[in-house]
């Protein structure tokens, strides 16, 4: 799964915690973290745990992988891409949540920004609707979302340095100005996405997870489980019957070919059905 994932030119990638017996941590947990990869066009996602939030985590997952990677904006990739030559972009929804936040704050600037991001999510509507191929998509965001994001990123630089810098606006403003022409980068590709929010998506599993069994029983377990969520959350974005998957594989597994073990996987699996 990983390999297939990693074959991808275009992931999203994400990361949460988990809570996580430790022996050596008497009456505490450990907080550990899920890492996330996605290829959310050939929908294939892949968890990975690890004890800690540092860079060893997506830079042994993303070791093999070249392309393009979309994130949250979290420093701790930075790094890594540049190592790996990797091309790095952001998430036009998170960079719009600090605006919904500040809009208590300064209403009028936030609720300019929000109305601006709607309309550049309105072109993607559009594109939706016609079923523009990736080319078509690319054409038609440069056309009408481009100048939009140009406006923008020009008003947000002259509107900072009126602000406060520790304001929430001021913060807002901050991060997409530091980031901007990462979160601008999808009007040039077709195939890229606004957000990571097809990530976030798949990771929400996990969140309702800690909910119910409440923690990890060991980093062992934890490694366990993040292997389950990769293939149960494959199957969910295949629109597959978990159920039905597992009971095939686990019937035929004994005696299928360890070099066809590929064909066993829920994306592949589903094809063979039909």
């Amino acid at each position: 799964m990983v390999a297939e994932t990693l074959n991808a030119d275009y992931l999203q990638a994400d990361e949460t915690t988990v809570p996580v017996l430790d022996k050596d941590k008497k009456g505490a947990t450990h907080k550990g973290y899920y890492w996330l990869i996605q290829d959310s066009i050939n929908k294939l996602v892949v968890f990975d745990y690890r004890p800690g939030r540092g860079r060893e985590g997506p830079s042994e997952m993303l070791k093999n992988f070249y392309g393009t990677l979309q994130t949250d904006g979290y420093a701790g990739y930075n790094s890594i891409v540049d190592a790996n030559n990797i091309t790095l972009i952001h998430c036009l929804a998170h960079a719009r949540r600090y605006f919904a936040e500040a809009t208590y704050s300064d209403r009028a600037r936030s609720e300019y920004v929000l109305e601006q991001i709607q309309l550049i999510y309105q072109v993607e509507r559009e594109s939706c609707a016609l079923k523009y191929n990736n080319d078509q998509r690319a054409i038609l965001r440069q056309e009408k979302s481009l100048p939009i994001l140009r406006k923008l990123g020009k008003w947000m630089e002259e509107q900072y340095i009126q602000v406060l810098p520790q304001s929430p606006i001021g913060k807002a403003l901050a991060y997409s100005i530091k980031r901007w022409d990462k979160l601008c980068a999808f009007v040039y590709d077709g195939k890229l996405h606004l957000d990571n929010n097809a990530a976030e998506r798949s990771i929400r599993a996990t969140v309702i997870g800690r909910k119910n069994y409440l923690f990890a029983g060991s980093h062992e377990a934890a490694k366990r489980i993040a292997m389950l969520y990769s293939l149960i959350g494959t199957c969910k974005l295949h629109n597959i019957n978990p159920n039905q998957w597992l009971k095939d594989v686990l019937t035929v597994i004994n005696d299928h070919p360890i070099n066809r073990i590929k064909e066993l996987l829920p994306h592949i699996w589903i094809t063979k059905q039909k």
